[in-house]
């Protein structure tokens, strides 16, 4: 089975290959230029290449439809000043998956955390959930895809009908009591507004073993047996360090998302912040935009308001009078020369997402709640040990994954 999966998303590379080749030297033709265009080639290709009618044709228009996302995605980039080339031909090693959309797929035989899913011109594949399928969910999308371990996993695109959802609490009914900000931190994995600081995940054994496994790959040669076995070890220990910070997020926006009315959060330059050298790592394992991804999406789940706010300035600015000064990194206090006002330099950045925050959704500061009383200098540490045990239940109710 897994050598007619794979020799499927073979035909679904070649076709996406001749997408580009296509828009490339077609692209004044009529039906060239947009995916919905584009897929009315789809009978042209069948006729000259049978190839292509070996897969399903659904599958086919997304792969279509997949190549001219991407295109998309590169001219966002461009816009907002990147620099960028032209989307290249895609080798084996780097197309590993397909998609069904709408049709030409069916779960069937499930049974605890098992079941059968059956594709369209492939057949029955045996799987095992991660995380259960909400119940209200319509299935729209199948992803089979074949990780660099040799692993194999379906991801599925689920719909839920708005009104089966919560509702948000009302804008008005927002309180500093019931809302929080999050500065996203480097001492600790994030730091609210309300004085509680979440401590980071230690993730110092999986980065040894991923030095050792690396140690021993630079040794082998490459081509041989004894390189690709070690190559897939390698690519072992990188997944299951990126699953450790996946789990442990799932769990840290479930706590945020039922704890909270409304969670504010900084709208962070990530790339920028990753090209600096110091601290490099530690933000490259907290992948705080996955992280902001996650929140939005847990917020529909659970009717929690979630807004991104300006970032430039939350750290400089004093949460009390809002004089601005500036603290190298290694300053670890805030200490306001204007009002004297003092606490630790995330609860005061942090404090200021929670104000920026309100004003996004149009709510000044509560007039009965005067800004020195929403401020606490005294910080409650949250083990992470706590968050997990607290958000471990989410993880059958998150977007769901097979294997």
């Amino acid at each position: 089975m897994a050598e007619t999966v794979e020799h499927h998303i073979d035909v679904h590379r070649q076709a996406y290959n001749f997408t580009r080749y296509e828009y490339t030297t077609h692209r004044d033709a009529d039906d060239v230029g947009s995916a919905y265009k584009h897929h009315n080639r789809l009978t042209d290709w069948k006729d000259e290449f049978p190839l292509f009618k070996e897969v399903h044709s659904k599958a086919l228009q997304r792969t279509v439809t997949r190549f001219y996302q991407n295109l998309s995605n590169l001219s966002e980039q461009k816009a907002n000043g990147n620099t960028v080339g032209m989307l290249k031909w895609k080798s084996p090693a780097e197309y590993q998956s397909m998609t069904y959309s709408q049709s030409g797929f069916e779960l069937k035989n499930k049974s605890g955390r098992h079941a059968t899913l059956w594709l369209s011109k492939i057949g029955d594949i045996n799987i095992r959930y991660h995380r259960e399928i909400p119940d209200k969910t319509d299935i729209k999308e199948v992803t089979i895809k074949k990780e660099t371990t040799g692993e194999w996993f379906v991801s599925f695109g689920l719909e839920t009908d708005e009104a089966d959802l919560p509702e948000k609490p009302d804008v008005d009914s927002l309180t500093t009591n019931n809302s929080v900000g999050i500065d996203l931190g480097i001492r600790n994995y994030i730091h609210t507004s309300d004085g509680k600081t979440v401590d980071w995940l230690d993730l110092e054994d999986e980065h040894e073993q991923l030095r050792r496994e690396q140690r021993k790959l630079s040794r082998k040669e490459q081509g041989s047996n004894n390189y690709e076995k070690q190559r897939l070890k390698v690519a072992k220990a990188k997944r299951h360090l990126r699953q450790k910070v996946l789990d442990y997020q799932h769990k840290l926006t479930t706590w945020l998302v039922k704890e909270y009315d409304a969670v504010f959060v900084e709208d962070l330059n990530v790339k920028g912040m990753l090209e600096q050298s110091h601290n490099a790592r530690n933000k490259q394992d907290a992948a705080w935009r996955q992280f902001i991804t996650l929140l939005e999406y847990k917020a529909e789940l659970y009717g929690t308001h979630v807004v991104q706010v300006e970032a430039a300035g939350t750290t400089k600015e004093c949460a009390s009078c809002g004089v601005e000064a500036a603290k190298p990194i290694w300053v670890r206090e805030h200490s306001c020369p204007s009002c004297g006002f003092e606490c630790d330099r995330d609860a005061n950045a942090a404090m200021n997402v929670l104000q920026r925050g309100f004003s996004e959704l149009g709510l000044g500061w509560p007039e009965d709640t005067p800004v020195e009383t929403a401020l606490p200098t005294d910080t409650t540490s949250v083990s992470a040990k706590r968050v997990i045990e607290t958000g471990s239940p989410t993880l059958n109710e998150a977007a769901p994954a097979a294997e």
